[in-house]
């Protein structure tokens, strides 16, 4: 057992529950909202969370079938969208903090402990970690994650239909060849980052 599942281990053995995971989607991307999810699972070790595994290792089409899975099954679930206009304001990072702070105080139980991926949350009144590669390690922040990142993409095919001809479906704000291109040629959308570099040259 890796040393992140001994630390779900540990909590609940020291009957420190329940226990949300936080995760974000979308904080490279230089358009569209920073998504940030936070789960609570009755029992992260039990059999129905097998298939569970941070975002980035599962298809597209498996992420929107654990997405189904989790939100009908976990206990708790909440999801905090950050606008661009706010990622603009405050910087990325900031912006992304304050989501993590949002999805654990939006949540309807609270939780006596919060594991996060990358980033301790600060200024949480809940006890919190941040746990490394916590999305491949801890089974509520691969939840979180498929969460945060299923609805990001859902928004973003959204705004290819809102903005057509940047190819927001595919690349979901991300900065490309084409994606590039089609900025240059067809200008800046409100969607886009106006604080990223790649954004801010051409203003």
């Amino acid at each position: 057992m890796s040393s992140a599942k001994r630390i779900e281990e540990m909590l609940r053995d020291a009957g420190i529950t329940p226990i949300a995971g936080v995760d974000e989607a979308g904080r490279g991307p230089c358009a569209g909202p920073l998504v940030i999810a936070s789960v609570i699972l009755d029992d992260p070790f039990a059999n129905a969370w097998s298939e569970i595994r941070d975002s980035k290792e599962i298809s597209e089409k498996k992420r929107e079938l654990l997405f189904d899975v989790v939100m009908d099954n976990a206990a708790d679930v909440s999801i905090i969208e950050v606008s661009p206009e706010e990622i603009d304001l405050r910087g990325v990072h900031a912006a992304n903090l304050d989501g993590m702070r949002r999805a654990v105080n939006a949540l309807k139980i609270t939780p006596a402990y919060v594991l996060t991926d990358g980033y301790a949350i600060e200024g949480l009144a809940v006890p919190n970690v941040a746990v490394w590669k916590g999305d491949q390690v801890v089974t509520a922040i691969s939840a979180a994650s498929i969460i945060a990142k299923v609805t990001r993409d859902r928004i973003m095919r959204e705004m290819d239909l809102a903005y057509p001809g940047y190819g927001f479906a595919g690349h979901k704000g991300y900065i490309t060849a084409a994606h590039t291109a089609a900025i240059h040629q067809l200008g800046v959308t409100p969607i886009h980052r106006k604080s990223f570099s790649n954004i801010a040259a051409l203003l």
